[in-house]
């Protein structure tokens, strides 16, 4: 009992810090590109997550896990980061986080995809509810570019749907912050080749949020959420402690608001409080 709840507990931090990820990531971008950010955060959490392997003595994959690798890598590490900077071009944070309430389900039929799971049939029912609830909500807004952003989004969903289900499957022989910090060095020498080609111009306009949003999506965001993360699912258990991050558009929601200042509508909250639902639906049948 004690370890499950330790793991609730590392779980529910690990959501919180992930939470932060695009109000952080909408204020980075006010100076530096989106693909710039997407690699210098890869960087320097690729550094620092050497700096644990090292330190810890922890033993290289084997070669058969250099795929799952590769692929929690485009999936967590580049699809999910440069996917939402350039969604958060076009729509705003609060927006954006209504798509991360179906995360949790891209999450389950990866899942189910790569597991060779058979959910019940109301599982299928509630995810269609919930897929409907978003498409409905996005086109309901309308608005300059904001197709473009939905788009991303939705990519950027299905990207680290796939890094999180790759991931779990992994870290029962890895371990779960291995995984992360393995994906990262893997990305590295790529990702530091395209940070030093996209550097900015000039450094002097850049704001000194917009520093803070990089160093907050490059330690907390790239590593050391994950390391919370994973914590918590290999001591509380995949399914029951990934439940936790349905709680993640109420809290993005949360810091969209009270620190970027952005409106947070009540047809926001009532299609997220539907998709938390959806999703909690779908994963008790799956």
């Amino acid at each position: 009992m004690e370890q499950t709840s330790k793991g609730w507990g590392s779980g529910l931090l690990g959501v919180i810090i992930f939470s932060g990820s695009l109000p952080a990531t909408r204020v980075a971008i006010g100076g530096f590109g989106p693909v710039f950010l997407t690699c210098a955060r890869a960087v320097i959490a690729a550094l620092l997550g050497a700096v644990l392997l090292w330190g810890l003595k922890q033993k290289r994959p084997a070669q058969k896990d250099l795929k799952p690798l590769l692929v929690v890598a485009l999936g967590v590490v580049v699809g999910f980061p440069l996917l939402t900077a350039l969604a958060l071009q076009h729509i705003d944070t609060a927006h954006s986080v209504v798509f991360v309430g179906l995360l949790p389900l891209a999450t389950a039929i990866f899942g189910v995809l790569r597991g060779g799971e058979r959910p019940k049939p109301a599982f299928w029912i509630f995810s269609i509810i919930g897929s409907l609830s978003v498409a409905g909500f996005a086109v309901s807004r309308g608005g300059s570019g904001s197709v473009i952003g939905d788009l991303l989004m939705v990519a950027a969903i299905v990207a680290c749907g796939l890094g999180y289900a790759e991931g779990a499957v992994l870290s029962r022989r890895l371990g779960g912050w291995q995984v992360i910090c393995w994906a990262l060095v893997l990305a590295l020498p790529v990702m530091a080749i395209l940070a030093v080609v996209t550097l900015p111009m000039t450094w002097s306009g850049i704001a000194a949020g917009a520093w803070l949003g990089l160093a907050y999506v490059s330690v907390f965001s790239m590593l050391i959420g994950f390391v919370f993360w994973y914590r918590g699912l290999a001591l509380g258990g995949i399914a029951k402690v990934g439940q936790l991050q349905l709680l993640q558009p109420f809290f993005g929601l949360a810091l969209a608001g009270l620190l970027l200042h952005e409106a947070v509508a009540p047809a926001m909250l009532a299609v997220t409080a539907v998709i938390v639902l959806c999703v909690a639906g779908a994963k008790r049948f799956a």
